[in-house]
């Protein structure tokens, strides 16, 4: 995995600064994109994988809001959370605050497999400065 050194404040010293890691974004993969690769690694068609990615994704906030997990082997369990803002009592507790979030809790084999990945860091390119005409 390609990472670049990003300069950020210290968040336990705001006045530092300090260089941590940053993911190189490649990209984007479409959904016809990875359908495309895993058709053509089975025996079904790029239309039919499609066609079960858009069903299960019209499905998993059904089945997210009915208050299920969903374990999707050993990539893992999605599951929605909620933060909002507090309120001094029930009465006055506002569902308006409410906002949804979608959490995944990583399979083991899915967090080992993160855990080997070998990274690589690239320079970024300083953008030269133009002379003004």
């Amino acid at each position: 995995m390609k990472i670049k050194l990003v300069k950020r404040k210290n968040p336990q010293n705001k006045a530092e600064e300090k260089h941590y890691a940053s993911p190189v974004n490649a990209g984007r993969k479409t959904m016809r994109d990875i359908a495309q690769d895993v058709a053509g690694r089975s025996s079904l068609t790029r239309g039919d994988i499609e066609n079960v990615i858009f069903n299960f994704l019209d499905r998993l906030p059904a089945y997210l809001t009915d208050g299920f997990s969903v374990q999707l082997g050993e990539l893992g369990t999605l599951r929605l959370s909620l933060s909002s803002k507090g309120s001094a009592d029930e009465k006055t507790f506002d569902v308006e605050t409410i906002k949804p979030h979608v959490v995944l809790t990583p399979g083991v084999e899915f967090k080992d497999k993160l855990r080997k990945i070998s990274y690589e860091r690239v320079k970024e390119k300083k953008e030269e400065k133009k002379p003004n005409p």
